[in-house]
């Protein structure tokens, strides 16, 4: 039976036969695993714990990318702490300065037809080289590195059959933007797209990524395009052509679903606060002043992104009005829009140009004014992710930010450059990339690994073991939550924050900050309790802080309408029981502070559902445990890390 390339690749990856069935568990073989300094240290410190003396994978990866704003002595401590634990445990290290991990990864290490998981939501970036890659949490890391097979719940494929050819002025950001506007944020929910037809020959590898990138978007499991011709020619400009191999869908293979995008058709298209699937077209959008563009990040940092918004500002000035900066996604890039005059572009119009770093985009500088209008080119534009939970802010691709950041408002490139727009499709990705790998470090030899110290700060605390569930709940509800709450809402981020992130009784205190500020000493004085959420409870990004912190504070269960993928992985691995309502109303029934009663809560989790008395209303209603068997297995264990020591002892 002929293959779609989705299931293809994750047939060549089973650890054991398996009929592949849409919502069935398979296991998988991981080829690569990365992860980035705000996540990681909980990842090694796991996987420390475990008792491993290296990584079991072909390639692991830790980037210094994220926090680079060194506030204090925390963040410094955790990157030599990271990158003492990489020597030890035979993992490379990417520097602070080599670039943000996804644009690093496919340009060094991607290898079409391989399988990657990474700490990050946006790990299917290297889905743009025919890869298979998927955004876990760091516990899962941890767990592939161990090299036992990692489970996934076999998703639908989706093709996505484009046609056409991108309009001057338009970008790849507007064709994910497009999917988002008719998808949602939920609609990719255990499934993943596959991007076929005559259009995918017209997107480059750099075009590619940021339709990838931003699936994460959709609740997508991942996103894929083939390996054809287009990533043979960005891998001869890595210098890397031997590790290409042809990917594509077998002829005449089926998919679950199809969707049918027009390039040709688009617009100029922006996401509107404070979902990323709140889209119009810009010139639909009502018109605000603007009083911050940032250009870049790893959705839409790539050379050609950089060159059209340098092209876009040529000879003109940004608005007085307007503080315009700019993140490259990687040192090669760098070097390469330097060489070409176009970061000189840039500077000549008034951009700043920042570290090569996520930076801005997970809170960590250029936070928005007040109430200020933020345009960026990154991937979320959920409430407070910017830094300041007055802000609104819109997402747009690089050619549109750099005409806003000229007239202070929203536009087009087309508004700015007139029939000179034609000029934005003759930038094409060059033929050969400056290949310069000296701030990546390679493993040492087991030999040496075996004299090496982890060096540890006083920030850096033992990563928390969860109990195992008792046999009968009895906790009253610490938190009540609106529907899309995102893991911004529960661990915020910013540069303060995130260098808490490797001592979880200190960032504990923060959890909900924003959201609700009483939230952690509530829930502290409670010693256990539950929280209620609504519908795609826990959206955004992979951080697991978003589990670990509220399980630290002694969250047993979270019951909610429904879960966002990644985050309901991150509770079972942390011993935090997901519920589902089983009637959806039940939610308005149940409110703060009500006591809520489990009994036989162990016998209940392997039936799937449990009975729940609300002694504080005196009603009853029923939830559903939608995991697996081994994810029940690990939540009677307490955890992923104690069913890891489990396991591992018969392997």
């Amino acid at each position: 039976m002929a293959q779609n390339l989705s299931r293809k690749i994750l047939a060549a990856h089973l650890a054991k036969p398996s009929k592949m069935e849409v919502g069935e568990e398979i296991y998988l073989k991981v080829d690569q695993t990365l992860t980035h300094d705000i996540n990681a240290v909980m990842t090694y410190l796991a996987f420390e714990a475990i008792g491993l003396d290296c990584t079991k994978v072909e390639t692991s990866v830790s980037y210094l990318d994220h926090n680079l704003l060194y506030l204090d002595h925390k963040t410094p401590d955790d990157h030599i702490y990271l990158q003492s634990a990489a020597k030890k445990l035979g993992v490379y290290v990417s520097r602070p300065g080599n670039g943000i991990c996804h644009a690093v990864q496919v340009a060094r290490f991607g290898v079409p037809g391989k399988l990657s998981m990474g700490g990050d939501s946006h790990t299917p970036h290297g889905g743009s080289i025919g890869m298979m890659c998927i955004g876990v949490g760091g516990m899962d890391v941890a767990t592939a590195m161990t090299g036992l097979p990692m489970r996934l719940k076999m998703p639908k494929i989706i093709k996505v059959n484009l046609t056409g050819r991108l309009r001057p002025g338009c970008n790849a950001k507007d064709v994910i933007l497009e999917m988002l506007r008719q998808n949602t944020v939920k609609g990719g929910l255990g499934k993943i797209y596959e991007y076929v037809g005559p259009g995918v020959s017209t997107l480059e590898v750099s075009d590619r990524v940021t339709i990838t990138n931003m699936g994460a978007e959709l609740g997508a499991t991942t996103s894929i395009f083939p390996a054809d011709d287009m990533v043979r020619k960005f891998m001869k400009a890595q210098g890397r052509e031997d590790a290409f191999v042809e990917m594509y869908p077998e002829e005449g293979c089926s998919y679950d679903g199809e969707i049918d995008i027009d390039l040709s058709s688009l617009k100029p298209l922006i996401a509107c606060p404070h979902q990323p699937d709140n889209v119009t077209t810009v010139e639909e959008v009502e018109k605000k002043k603007v009083q911050q563009v940032l250009i870049g990040g790893c959705t839409n940092g790539s050379y050609k992104d950089i060159a059209k918004a340098a092209l876009v500002l040529q000879g003109r000035h940004v608005h007085e009005d307007v503080s315009c900066t700019c993140v490259v996604s990687s040192k090669q890039i760098y070097k390469q829009l330097l060489r070409d005059g176009y970061l000189e572009m840039l500077i000549d119009a008034g951009v700043r140009l920042l570290e090569l770093a996520c930076g801005p985009c997970c809170a960590i500088g250029q936070s928005p004014a007040t109430d200020g209008v933020a345009v960026r080119t990154t991937n979320r534009n959920f409430k407070g992710r910017a830094g300041n939970p007055t802000a609104l802010v819109y997402l747009v691709s690089p050619e549109t930010a750099a005409a806003c950041a000229v007239t202070g408002t929203f536009s087009t490139a087309e508004e700015i450059l007139g029939t000179g727009v034609v000029m934005l499709d003759k930038i094409v990705e060059p033929e050969e990339y400056p290949i310069d790998d000296s701030m990546i470090i390679r493993p040492l030899s087991r030999e040496e690994a075996a004299k090496e110290e982890i060096v540890r700060g006083p920030n850096i605390a033992p990563l928390p073991v969860p109990d195992a569930p008792e046999q009968t709940l009895e906790c009253k509800v610490s938190l009540k939550t609106t529907d899309n709450i995102t893991t911004d809402d529960i661990t915020p981020a910013s540069a303060e924050f995130s260098s808490m992130r490797s001592n979880i009784p200190l960032m504990s205190q923060y959890c909900y900050h924003r959201y609700d500020p009483d939230f952690a000493s509530r829930a502290k004085e409670l010693g256990k309790s539950v929280i209620i959420g609504g519908e795609n409870y826990g959206q955004g990004s992979s951080r697991e802080h978003a589990a670990i912190n509220p399980m630290y504070l002694g969250v047993k269960a979270v019951i909610a309408k429904s879960m966002a993928r990644i985050h309901k992985g991150n509770l079972v691995n942390h011993g935090i029981i997901p519920m589902i309502f089983e009637n959806p109303k039940d939610y308005d029934q149940v409110d703060l502070m009500d006591e809520l009663v489990i009994e036989n809560l162990r016998d209940q989790i392997p039936q799937r559902i449990v009975e729940v008395e609300n002694k504080t209303k005196k009603t009853r209603f029923r939830a559903k445990i939608e995991l697996s068997d081994n994810e029940v297995e690990v939540i009677l264990c307490g955890g992923q890390l104690r069913y890891l020591k489990k396991q591992l002892k018969y392997v």
